[in-house]
């Protein structure tokens, strides 16, 4: 698998992702969006945007593994956050990084109205590219 992270020159280099991702490899792990949910389906962190933002990404390091991906091997991930707000970001980069350490996907962060169950705050998907 490689992964080739490519921030043009004619951009401005951003700060938690790439803006071009090359990835060469022979099987994706896709991750459907992971929410700050326990192993029996029960909201963690109801209101606390930064408690549900680590157990999202946790979650998403999880279900990498049992597709027998490694977060270094992530190409791109979306971040959907309700009612987003620039103050919000520190929390959702902090809970990134526990997880990402200091590998940089393409991603994009949204900010929706809600997401599809209720006191959900956070929901972040993934692409993985394995040999």
């Amino acid at each position: 698998m490689t992964l080739e992270l490519i921030n043009p020159g004619e951009l401005a280099t951003p700060q938690s992702y790439t803006h071009v991702v090359a990835a060469r490899g022979s099987r994706l792990v896709l991750v459907a969006g992971q929410v700050a949910e326990d192993a029996d389906g029960e909201l963690v962190g109801a209101g606390d945007l930064a408690a549900q933002a680590r157990l999202a990404f946790a979650n998403v390091g999880r279900a990498l593994a049992a597709g027998g991906a490694r977060p270094d091997q992530v190409a791109r991930i979306t971040i959907y956050v309700v009612g987003l707000l620039p103050e919000l970001l520190p929390a959702i980069e902090a809970a990134r990084i526990a997880v990402f350490g200091e590998h940089k996907p393409a991603d994009t962060l949204l900010g929706v109205a809600t997401l599809a169950e209720p006191g959900r705050l956070i929901e972040v998907d993934a692409i993985a590219v394995l040999d």
